[in-house]
């Protein structure tokens, strides 16, 4: 629970826009995963409780709708790129990831790995705002690849 907590209230306060209603939604949905942990085939948490919590909140929105307030589908409109929310917040939280391991390198290779890697601006572009060589970028850009790698190596061991 406290490894996905903020995922999951994020994903129902995207779905729902309402604060309360994400938190007892999110309760709801850690309730939900503990009484069917014996169903639980122990792979793919993270994607298994963002399933019940879209769950949990088009159930809510399915009730409420028949009291007047918006469709679900009203409430998505804003992810109109074909994507599902939990597409959505996974990518956010992978950029998330990123951000945090990029800010770990020391300098010059920081600011480069947030350019290129997260604002994913161009060598040329970085080169330019830097007032650098090209060259001088694009090895540093290999460089901070390659610390990146290391702490993502670093992070995924048991």
């Amino acid at each position: 629970m406290n490894r996905y907590q903020n995922l999951i209230f994020s994903l129902c306060y995207k779905m729902t826009g309402n604060y309360f209603t994400a938190e007892d939604l999110a309760q709801e949905t850690f309730l939900a995963a503990y009484c069917h942990m014996d169903t639980f085939d122990g792979q793919h948490e993270k994607a298994w409780l963002c399933t019940i919590a879209m769950n949990k909140c088009l159930d809510h929105a399915r009730k409420t709708s028949r009291h007047g307030i918006p469709e679900a589908e009203e409430a998505l409109e804003a992810l109109s790129d074909g994507k599902t929310v939990e597409e959505h917040l996974l990518a956010s939280e992978v950029r998330q990831e990123l951000k945090t391991a990029c800010q770990k390198l020391k300098p010059p290779y920081r600011e480069i790995a947030l350019a290129y890697f997260y604002e994913e601006k161009s060598p040329q572009e970085i080169a330019r705002e830097r007032e650098e060589n090209l060259k001088t970028v694009q090895t540093q850009i290999y460089r901070a690849r390659a610390k990146l790698q290391k702490i993502y190596g670093k992070e995924r061991m048991p």
